[in-house]
């Protein structure tokens, strides 16, 4: 709230508002409430975006106030966590749950981003170890500004953490109907779970490791980060001590059976798709034993299951790019030209330059004319080191045999884009912010254009997001990405600076008296900055 209270959509006695509480809420990045932002491509930068007036304000302290939408949510947080079995007291994701469950503007926009209430409520039930029902709890105001801290069992960002205090009582769910358990059948439940969740923790440490170090993909890691510490925070329905005291290693019959594959991994990808795998069934074993317990905590695991298949769908698209695309540095964007002759001519000549992708984008011709210079293009680039990229229309690569497709932000998505290439040419993304870039990682995009960084000659925008972020994207993303935007031999300088070896042009070769020999100068440049 102190975070939050450090911005304002008004002057600066103006009440903290629902847009200035998310803006405190990302900057606790290792709260549960930003974990759940980040999962849903929420940050800073989004909200600023969203809000624009939203500015720094230095408030009188004794002038902190809380508008009226905001005290609703405090509100319905407390109405929704009513049968919480643990004192309730006002944590990050409890404040996010009432705001995305309001009726007010940031309550909408929430929802829009897909922060389901419904879903975060019961995460954080299943969190606690309860089940929303007929439970008695004993109830505590939720903190608020003004009033006293919470007591020193709480944590700022969640339930108690001593095992003793977090972990409920095992117990079949309500609507068991079959009498009380054999002991031995719930020594059986424990050491499934406990076997499942540690292969789940291991599997996904393994993951996490190779995305951060392989990949050097802050964005990947701080997603698998994230999924981590909410499996952490379900894991705690399992009671510790019962876990622990359940544990039969040496005498579990599973640890002298093994196969040859177990012991053989060829390559780092290899890894990476067996510990991927190992995470999703032990998240699939922890999902269906919870239902005999707790059906909230199952209904967490399978979310996190899914997410897990996106996570190593672009774990992989990202791995395989890397190694596709190792080797390219100039990218550059041609028209039909005037004639089929000129065009011809014009990519001879980037071919000869050793340009490694070429892409077609032309507004003016018609449907037959595009196909037919995209195979006049296809018969040039044919075995060549050059690929082929047609801009907007999967329906001409797949006519023109190209090697991929770009699309934009107003253009088809990368799902429908997949839909019509099937599983092998590229897709390329422009991207114009971070958030989008990140978005565009996690949808399966296979590179990435960047800008605009400069004024183009070739195509105008409103804004210019600029050489800033170039350095985002290089800090945050591991796929390759393009810098595009008016981008030539004076100012490339500045995009190499900022992190960027790959670059797409148009003008800067296409323009220029002698294309074949300026294509030459930037890729020789680019090659030399990277050796």
């Amino acid at each position: 709230m102190a975070e939050a209270a450090r911005w304002s959509s008004g002057d600066e006695t103006a009440p903290v508002d629902g847009p200035s509480v998310l803006l405190g809420l990302v900057a606790q990045a290792e709260c549960r409430a930003a974990a759940v932002l980040a999962r849903h491509g929420i940050d800073a930068e989004a909200i600023q975006r969203r809000w624009p007036r939203l500015a720094p304000r230095r408030r009188p302290a004794d002038q902190l106030r809380l508008d009226s939408d905001v005290e609703t949510s405090m509100a319905l947080a407390i109405e929704r966590l009513q049968e919480c079995v643990h004192p309730v007291v006002l944590a990050t994701e409890h404040l996010l749950l009432g705001l995305a469950a309001g009726d007010h503007e940031t309550a909408a926009w929430l929802r829009q981003q897909g922060v389901d209430p419904d879903l975060l409520e019961r995460e954080i039930y299943a969190r606690y170890g309860a089940t929303p029902g007929p439970l008695d709890c004993d109830e505590e105001p939720l903190e608020v500004p003004g009033q006293a801290a919470p007591g020193p069992a709480a944590t700022a960002c969640g339930p108690p953490t001593e095992p003793e205090a977090s972990a409920p009582s095992w117990r079949p769910s309500a609507g068991d109907s079959s009498g009380p358990q054999p002991a031995s059948h719930r020594v059986g439940w424990l050491r499934v779970m406990d076997a499942a969740a540690n292969r789940a923790r291991e599997g996904l440490r393994v993951v996490e490791d190779y995305v951060r170090f392989v990949l050097d993909d802050a964005h990947l890691t701080e997603q698998l980060k994230s999924l981590r510490h909410e499996l952490e925070g379900l894991l705690r329905s399992i009671p510790w001590p019962e876990r622990i005291a359940a544990r039969q290693t040496l005498a579990d019959v599973g640890t002298r059976l093994s196969t040859p594959s177990e012991s053989v991994r060829r390559s780092p990808a290899d890894v990476l798709g067996a510990n991927f795998t190992r995470l999703q069934e032990s998240l699939r074993t922890l999902e269906e034993f919870s239902k005999l317990f707790d059906p909230a905590v199952a209904a967490g695991l399978e979310q996190l299951r899914y997410r897990s298949y996106s996570l190593h769908k672009a774990a992989e698209t990202t791995r395989s790019s890397v190694h596709r695309l190792a080797e390219a540095r100039l990218y550059v964007l041609i028209d039909g030209r005037s004639s089929e002759e000129a065009f011809a001519r014009l990519v001879r000549s980037l071919v000869e330059a050793d340009v490694d992708l070429i892409q077609l984008r032309d507004k003016r011709l018609d449907d037959r004319q595009l196909l037919e210079r995209a195979r006049t293009a296809r018969r040039i680039t044919a075995g060549s080191g050059t690929l082929l990229i047609i801009n907007d229309r999967p329906d001409l690569v797949v006519l023109s045999d190209a090697d991929g497709v770009h699309v934009g932000q107003e253009e088809l998505t990368v799902k429908d884009a997949r839909l019509i290439l099937g599983p092998g040419p590229l897709i390329g993304v422009s991207v114009h912010s971070l958030q989008q870039a990140r978005q565009a990682v996690l949808d399966g995009a296979d590179y990435l254009g960047v800008g605009p960084t400069f004024p183009s000659k070739t195509k105008s925008f409103d804004t210019y997001p600029g050489v800033s972020l170039l350095r985002a994207v290089a800090q945050q993303i591991g796929l390759p990405a393009f810098a595009i935007g008016g981008i030539n031999l004076e100012n490339l300088a500045e995009v190499l600076h900022a992190g960027f070896h790959r670059v797409a042009v148009s003008a800067a070769v296409t323009a220029a008296p002698d294309p074949k020999a300026a294509a030459k100068r930037l890729k020789a440049a680019l090659v030399a900055q990277a050796d």
